[in-house]
């Protein structure tokens, strides 16, 4: 049975497909000014590489920003719980789910069986998004794909003493006129984020596996600042931009009556 999971993203629409519970497709695309449109684009995209009819779908789970939006969804469920599902299902050893999209970031712990044991989110600026990381990497020149190699080559990082976007690019734009370069000015940026990140994992107790999520995931600098700000490696799965979606599909196939295997 063909069961699919969109997350509507306030940046980026995702949508995975399963066949009898097995991921038979994936696609991602930007979300636009209408989320609608978007996940219906998203959906038809996904099924369309898969060679498979969107009418047959036995069912639609939607999360994320905009999944009040899609009006074909069986149910709705919270980014909470469906990145949990996701990440819990692509990396079975997680105990402390970090994800962090376009406009906000979230921390997830875990039971021993899944199950959300305890959150923080982080919605109510851009500071340590993918917002954030965006608007530098534009006053630096520099493509986000970048940060990472930019991220090895900086023998220190440059001090940024705020993630409020607003004062941060203040912080950037002054450093660059002194004559630092842009490397260890993104990786003062990557410790930025990481500097907020970090206090949120604290907040929920860090305990066991961590694997980050969402866009932000495949930045490498913020990754590594992260494993240094907690002594702790930072798991990062192929599908991590899809861990929502995903989760959002397994609880759709669990609505027809399917198993899933862990």
């Amino acid at each position: 049975m063909l069961v699919a999971g969109i997350d509507v993203g306030s940046t980026t629409t995702k949508a995975v497909l399963l066949n009898d519970g097995k991921l038979a497709g994936t696609h991602a695309m930007p979300t636009g000014v209408d989320l609608a449109a978007a996940a219906d684009e998203c959906l038809r995209m996904v099924c369309r590489a898969a060679g498979v009819d969107p009418d047959r779908l036995a069912a639609l789970v939607a999360t994320g920003y905009g999944r009040d939006r899609v009006t074909d969804a069986a149910r709705t469920v919270t980014e909470i719980t469906c990145h949990a599902r996701g990440a819990r299902a692509l990396v079975p050893s997680a105990r402390v789910v970090v994800d962090v999209g376009g406009q906000d970031s979230k921390v997830i712990r875990l039971d021993d069986d899944g199950m959300v044991a305890d959150f923080v989110m982080n919605d109510k600026c851009a500071a340590g998004t993918g917002r954030f990381l965006e608007v530098m990497a534009a006053r630096l020149n520099v493509p986000l794909e970048e940060f990472g190699i930019r991220w090895r080559k900086a023998k220190e990082a440059a001090r940024i003493s705020s993630t409020c976007t607003v004062f941060a690019e203040s912080e950037v734009i002054s450093l660059l006129s002194h004559g630092v370069c842009p490397e260890p000015i993104i990786r003062g940026l990557c410790d930025a984020v990481a500097d907020r990140l970090s206090g949120m994992v604290h907040r929920v107790g860090l305990g066991g596996g961590l694997v980050m999520t969402g866009g932000v995931s495949r930045n490498e600098g913020v990754k590594r600042s992260l494993e240094e700000k907690l002594f702790v490696p930072v798991t990062v799965p192929e599908a991590a931009q899809f861990a929502g979606a995903y989760g959002a599909a397994l609880i759709a196939f669990e609505l027809i009556g399917g198993q899933v295997q862990n």
